[in-house]
C-alpha cells in the first residue's frame, strides 16, 4: 500500500468497536463507532485530529503503557499503539490528549504504526531544540513551577530538547541573546510576563540587527526580520501579547502550540528620540493615563501586583492633562478600520492583504514618491490629552477581554492611534469602563482614534504651560484653571509606558515595522466544532 493512498481499518479503542481511516492526501486522522461488520460512514459522533495536531505517536500496550521494541516482540496480542494529540477545551484553551488503538493484527498495527510516523516527519516546522528563558521573579514569581510541571514534560513526550537559562537579573536574557550561537536553536522560548517577552524581543532584533549590519538607532533603518520564531510561556501578571495572539493565558496551551511548530507574524514599532532608539513595542504605548500609572507604580514595587491597581486609582483621581502635537502618517495600506468590528484572528485576511499592499506601496518609494507622498499626507493635531496610547494588537487580557482596540491586527503594518482629550473625570470612567465591556470603546466625543503606520509626539514646555495656567495647586483635586474646565489642568509632561516600561523622553517618533517577528502561534481561533471524545 503506498503511502499516499487512504488507509482504513477497523481497530478497537477502549471496549469500543471503531472504524478509524487516515487520509495522507487530506493529513486527517478519523474514527467513528462502528458496531456492525465493515467500517461504515462517520456519524455525528465522529472524531478528526489533523496530523499536523498530532504530538507523537508511541507503540504501547491496551492500556497506554510504553515499551521498547524489543519487548514488545515478545509479547503476545493484541497490538496497540497510542496518538498524543490536541484537544480544544473551552475558551481558546488547548489540552494534551491521547487515545490508544489496538487491533489483533499486526501488520495492520506495524503499518498503522509506519504511515502515522512518515506523515509526521514531514512536518518541518516543528522545533528539535530550543533556548529557553525561565523567569523565577516575574509576575507571581511562578515561572521555574510553571516550566517544570507543565511544560518540560510535553517537550520531553514530543522529543523536543532543550538548554534552560535562569535569569538572575534584569536584561540578562538580551545580553545572552547578543553573546550565544543562537544559529543551533530553533527557537527561544521565555516563561514569564510581558517584560520577560520584551526583553527576548529586544535580544533577538537587536542581534539580528547587529548581524546584518542595520543601524537600529536610525528612525528610517528598514529592520530585517529574525529566522527564529519566539515562543510564550505565559507565567505573569498580565500576559497581554499571549492573550491578545493565543487567546488565552494557559501554560500548557501556549506550549502545544510550540510542540506543533504553529508560526504568527507580528508587528513590531521602534520608539526614537534624537536619532536614538528607545525602546520596541509590540502591544501598548500610552502617554498621560498610562504613563503615569507605570511611573508611580515602580515607585511601590514593595507592593506588589496589587501597586497597578493602586497607582491606576491615584492616577485617575490626580486627573492631569497633557498639552501637545500628534502628527501621524495614515496607514492607507491598511485593510478596515479601528471601529469595524473585525478582530484579528487565525489566518487573518486584513493581515495578509495589508502586507502586501504594503509591499505594493513599498516598491513605488524606490522611485522617489515616498518623500512626496509622506509631506501630503501627515495629519497634525494639537490639543490637551489625558491619555495617547499607541496598541499594534487588541491588547486584550482577563481584566479587559476585548482590550484597548478590540479591532486591532497584529501583522497589518499599522498601529492604532488613541487619543483620549481633556474631559470630566465622570467621562474618563465611562472611557475606561468599557475596557471590560462589549462596548464601543471608541463612542464618544472625546475620543479620536486612526489607524497609522508612523506619528510623532511633541509635549508643549513646561514653562509654556506654566505662562497660561492660572490657580494651580490651590486644590488637591479638581484645580480651577482660567483656560481649562474642572478636573483637566494641564500638568508639565508625562511619561511614555512602553510595554510596561517606562520612557521618560515626551518627544517621540515611532515606526510600525511589519511582520517584524514571530511566534509559536496561529492567532486566535473562532470556536471549535463539537468533538466526541473517547
Amino acid at each position: 500500500m503506498g503511502a499516499a493512498e487512504p488507509l482504513r481499518s477497523v481497530l478497537w479503542v477502549k471496549q469500543q468497536r471503531c472504524a478509524v481511516s487516515l487520509d495522507p492526501a487530506r493529513a486527517l486522522l478519523r474514527w467513528w463507532r462502528s458496531p456492525g461488520p465493515g467500517a461504515g460512514d462517520p456519524g455525528a459522533d465522529a472524531c478528526s485530529v489533523p496530523v499536523s495536531e498530532i504530538i507523537t505517536v508511541e507503540e504501547t500496550d491496551v492500556n497506554g503503557k510504553q515499551y521498547s521494541s524489543g519487548k514488545w516482540q515478545k509479547m503476545e496480542r493484541p497490538y496497540a499503539f497510542t496518538v498524543h494529540r490536541v484537544r480544544r477545551a473551552r475558551r481558546h484553551r488547548w489540552r494534551w490528549a491521547q487515545v490508544t488503538f489496538w487491533c489483533a493484527d499486526e501488520q495492520v498495527h506495524q503499518l498503522w504504526l509506519q504511515t502515522l510516523r512518515e506523515l509526521l516527519e514531514k512536518l518541518t516546522s516543528r522545533p528539535k531544540h530550543l533556548l529557553v528563558f525561565v523567569n523565577p521573579l516575574g509576575g507571581k514569581g511562578h515561572g521555574r513551577r510553571v516550566y517544570e510541571r507543565k511544560v518540560a514534560p510535553l517537550f520531553a513526550l514530543a522529543s523536543i530538547t532543550a538548554e534552560i537559562i535562569v535569569t538572575e537579573r534584569a536584561n540578562h536574557a538580551k545580553e545572552s541573546l547578543y553573546e550565544l550561537n543562537i544559529d543551533k536553536y530553533d527557537g527561544i522560548v521565555c516563561v514569564g510576563g510581558d517584560g520577560m517577552f520584551s526583553e527576548v524581543l529586544h535580544g533577538l532584533v537587536g542581534r539580528t540587527q547587529r548581524d546584518a549590519g542595520v543601524d537600529q538607532n536610525h528612525p528610517r533603518a528598514a529592520l530585517v526580520p529574525s529566522p527564529l520564531r519566539i515562543g510564550i510561556i505565559p507565567a505573569g501578571s498580565t500576559d497581554c501579547v499571549c492573550y491578545s495572539t493565543v487567546g488565552t493565558n494557559d501554560a500548557e496551551t501556549s506550549a502545544l502550540h510550540i510542540i506543533l511548530g504553529d508560526s504568527l507574524s507580528m508587528d513590531v514599532s521602534s520608539v526614537h528620540h534624537g536619532g536614538t532608539l528607545l525602546r520596541y513595542f509590540v502591544s501598548l504605548l500610552g502617554y498621560g493615563f498610562y504613563g503615569d500609572l507605570i511611573k508611580d507604580s515602580e515607585k511601590k514595587r514593595w507592593m506588589g501586583l496589587v501597586r497597578y491597581d493602586f497607582s491606576g486609582l491615584k492616577t485617575f483621581l490626580s486627573h492631569h492633562c497633557y498639552e501637545g502635537t500628534v502628527s501621524f502618517l495614515p496607514a492607507q495600506h491598511a485593510v478596515g478600520s479601528p471601529r469595524d468590528r473585525k478582530p484579528c484572528r487565525a489566518g487573518c485576511f486584513v493581515c495578509r492583504q495589508s502586507r502586501q499592499q504594503l509591499e505594493e506601496e513599498q516598491k513605488r518609494s524606490l522611485y522617489g514618491l515616498e518623500s512626496t507622498e509622506e509631506v501630503e499626507e501627515w495629519k497634525v493635531i494639537c490639543g490637551q490629552f489625558l491619555a495617547i496610547n499607541a496598541t499594534n494588537m487588541s491588547c486584550a487580557c482577563p481584566r479587559s477581554p476585548r482590550g484597548l482596540s478590540p479591532a486591532a491586527h497584529l501583522g497589518d503594518g499599522s498601529s492604532d492611534l488613541i487619543l483620549i482629550r481633556k474631559c470630566s473625570r465622570f467621562n474618563f470612567l465611562r472611557f475606561l469602563v468599557r475596557h471590560t465591556n462589549q462596548g464601543d470603546q471608541f463612542d464618544f466625543t472625546f475620543v479620536e482614534v486612526y489607524r497609522v503606520k508612523k506619528f510623532q509626539f511633541v509635549s508643549k514646555t513646561a514653562g509654556d504651560e506654566d505662562s497660561s495656567v492660572e490657580g494651580r495647586g490651590k486644590k488637591r483635586f479638581g484645580q480651577l484653571c482660567s483656560d481649562h474646565p474642572p478636573c483637566s489642568c494641564a500638568a508639565s509632561s508625562s511619561s511614555w509606558n512602553c510595554d510596561g516600561e517606562v520612557l521618560n523622553s515626551s518627544a517621540v517618533e515611532v515606526r510600525v515595522h511589519c511582520q517584524l517577528v514571530r511566534l509559536f502561534a496561529r492567532g486566535i481561533e473562532e470556536p471549535p466544532r463539537r468533538e466526541w471524545h473517547s
